[in-house]
């Protein structure tokens, strides 16, 4: 036995050297471990795309049923516009970038499927053939195709099911949180992306559980939930690849530039874009995450490239694991913060409230109260009060929310642009020059984020400000409604309301002792 334990375990270390030599050389020549195939592999940026626009084309055909394989939904494209419905590009199995010829071709293809000519005994051909017509009617037309994605098909529901389809967090969070000028580089953040994600279930659950036929299987899988992990974890895929090609197009003037001149515009842009986002609510806070993320993903790969035994690469990951903790313990407590503050302002409200059941049970009790029905108008004074009063505290809970949100934020674009620039960097489609050059393009970029957020103070970002808070919030709720309705509101436009809000409430505050006027 000892002999044979022996002979193991040198075996074992001979495979673990013969590995460890075939792991350097597999990284030094640019390849990537697959973990699911089990062996060292090229990446493909561009390949990586089209196999997350395949599989996001065959998960929407899933959902809608629609398993044939006649590629009603097979077309999809990883930086499509957005709009405000797209039931009609799908029906034609369409990008919403789609031309008019492209349009054009896809109706003739489908129509001529499903004419009813060409299906004889099916009964549903002529409604498809219907339905077709009408979507090709509309995105052929220039402007009725603008009006449709900017609004919608019209709405023949409910006026709770209108003020649903109206709430978009996706805007809501952008005006929220100023991230329009960065979803370049991090995409759509995480609390959105949810958020958004979680309401289309509950409409959709909604809607499938008002209809009468339903069985009871049926009723038990959408209760259970449509959105499955598989589909979380494509979005964020797609996010990270999103984000790769949109920091590709970035670096190009960097990557094609003929001498130190064009180097130097190219940063002098950097900065000129850095000093705009800096201006925006929160915007310092994003340069420093963004920046420091891009600086040390840049510094890491130069490193294990340029250095020996990749000691620069090891010192900036070093780097970014004490960063990762240190975000990991503010996440902590700002969520243990956020319950605790949650937890005292509903213990407070709920001993009001119970001291406002024992005042009414003594005054009926002595007859204090008017049988002619004045103790009405006290009663309704005392529930106004008790309003005015949990109202007052669940504000109270807003920044410590807020500042929870915002540690969730951190993290999320640290992981994303973390695994967005490991997918930039091992693109085997450029050679290893061209791959060391977008290293120093994204340093670069990160550095100068990095150096002007940390000068507007967004190091020690502070979220305790509960007029700002408030202001955000009701901007964010009009300019939700307002694009829903068509209305076109610039995100600039955005910013300034916000101001203007904040200044009226102070004006009011000021002026009013703190009580406002309908």
């Amino acid at each position: 036995m000892p002999v044979t334990g022996i002979c193991v375990g040198a075996y074992q270390v001979g495979r673990g050297v013969a590995n460890s030599v075939e792991a350097v050389n597999a990284s030094k020549a640019g390849m990537q471990w697959d973990q699911d195939k089990r062996e060292w592999i090229f990446y493909y940026l561009n390949k990586d795309k089209e196999e997350v626009e395949q599989l996001e084309a065959a998960l929407k055909a899933e959902k809608d049923g629609n398993t044939s394989g006649d590629g009603a939904a097979g077309t999809t494209d990883i930086n499509e516009k957005k709009v405000k419905d797209r039931e009609f590009y799908d029906l034609l199995g369409v990008s919403t970038n789609a031309s008019a010829g492209d349009i054009k071709k896809a109706y003739y293809k489908k129509a001529r499927s499903c004419h009813p000519d060409k299906c004889p005994g099916d009964e549903e051909a002529a409604g498809r053939f219907q339905e077709l017509g009408h979507a090709y009617q509309i995105l052929s037309n220039e402007q009725t195709r603008a009006n449709y994605d900017k609004n919608g098909k019209p709405e023949t529901n409910s006026a709770d099911a209108n003020l649903a389809n109206e709430i978009d967090p996706l805007v809501f969070f952008a005006v929220m949180f100023g991230s329009h000028l960065v979803e370049p580089y991090v995409g759509e953040l995480w609390l959105a992306t949810t958020a958004d994600t979680m309401m289309k279930d509950m409409m959709e659950q909604q809607q499938a559980m008002d209809m009468e036929s339903m069985t009871e299987e049926d009723a038990a899988r959408i209760l259970a939930g449509k959105t499955s992990n598989d589909e979380m974890i494509l979005k964020q895929r797609k996010r990270e690849v999103k984000c790769a090609l949109n920091l590709r197009e970035k670096i190009v003037p960097y990557i094609e530039a003929k001498g130190e001149d064009d180097i130097e515009k190219f940063k002098a842009s950097v900065v000129s874009e850095a000093a705009k986002i800096a201006d925006t609510s929160f915007g310092a806070t994003f340069l420093v995450t963004i920046g420091f993320a891009l600086q040390v993903e840049g510094e890491e790969f130069l490193g294990f490239q340029n250095t020996m035994g990749g000691v620069g690469g090891h010192a900036a990951r070093w780097k970014k694991t004490r960063k990762n903790t240190q975000n990991n313990w503010k996440l902590m407590g700002a969520g243990i913060n956020a319950a605790t503050t949650g937890r005292k302002a509903m213990k407070e409200v709920e001993a009001a409230q119970k001291a406002l059941e024992e005042k009414r049970a003594t005054e009926a009790i002595e007859g204090s109260a008017d049988k002619d029905g004045e103790g009405g108008g006290e009663a309704s004074a005392m529930d106004e009060e008790q309003a005015k009063m949990a109202a007052q505290k669940l504000e109270e809970t807003i920044p410590a929310l807020l500042e929870l949100a915002w540690a969730i934020n951190i993290r999320d674009i640290s992981r994303t642009l973390k695994h967005a620039c490991k997918k930039l960097f091992t693109d085997a489609d450029v050679p290893m020059a061209v791959r060391v050059q977008r290293a120093e393009a994204i340093q670069l970029i990160g550095g100068e984020f990095y150096t002007i957020g940390k000068s507007r103070g967004g190091e020690k970002y502070s979220v305790k400000d509960s007029a700002d808070i408030k202001a955000r919030a009701e901007v964010a709720v009009m300019t939700t409604m307002a694009k829903a309705q068509g209305q076109e509101v610039d995100e600039d436009d955005a910013e300034e309301m916000i101001s203007q809000a904040k200044k009226m409430r102070a004006d009011m505050e000021a002026g009013g002792g703190g009580t406002t006027q309908e």
